[in-house]
Formats: C-alpha cells, structure tokens, sequence
C-alpha cells in the first residue's frame, strides 16, 4: 500500500469512530426523523461506491476491489431503501383518518 491509502485507511477509521461517538449521544426520539433526512447523503455513499468500483480497473488487486465495491454498492443501498422505508412508516403516524358517523 502507498502511503496515500494508510491516510485513506486512517482518515475512514477516525470517520467510524467519530460518527459512532455522534450517534450514540443522539436521544431516541431524534433518531428516526435524522435518520430519514440522511437520505440524500446515503445517495452520496452509493455514487461514491459506484465510482470506486469503476476505478479497481486500475488496482492491482481487481477482483478484490470489485468484490469490495460490489458489497459498498449493496450496503449503501439498504441504507437508502430501510431509510425510505422509515420515512414512510413515519410519516404515516401523521395522516387522520376519516371518521365514518353514518
């Protein structure tokens, strides 16, 4: 490895342990509303994944890199969808229901 990727490598675990840090102090009742506004930047994560998946053409270990992306590519996916998924469920609660008298 180049001394660039150990700064990579580096720079991602201090990214881990400081959103986990964020996170955790994040009360519950803030939680799902955060979580479904982050959309947008889990649709970052999956352009992300995309892009580095189409540059392992030039890695010297290609299957690895393909592999790896391949897996980016589906994680961040299931984080945008179970996002939705939230957003919807949560946005749900708030629509009333009509009531019939009649």
């Amino acid at each position: 490895m180049t001394e660039f990727q150990y700064v990579l490598v580096a720079v991602f675990f201090v990214a881990m342990v400081v959103g986990y840090f964020i996170i955790n102090k994040v009360p519950s009742l803030l939680h799902t509303p955060l979580m479904s506004g982050m959309n947008a930047l889990s649709g970052v994560t999956v352009i992300g994944s995309l892009v580095a998946t189409a540059l392992a053409i030039e890695a010297p270990y290609k299957v690895l890199g393909y592999c790896l992306g391949f897996l980016a590519i589906v994680l961040a996916m299931i984080n945008v969808v179970g996002g939705y998924v939230v957003t919807g469920r949560m946005l749900r609660m708030f629509v009333h229901k009509e009531k019939n008298d009649a």
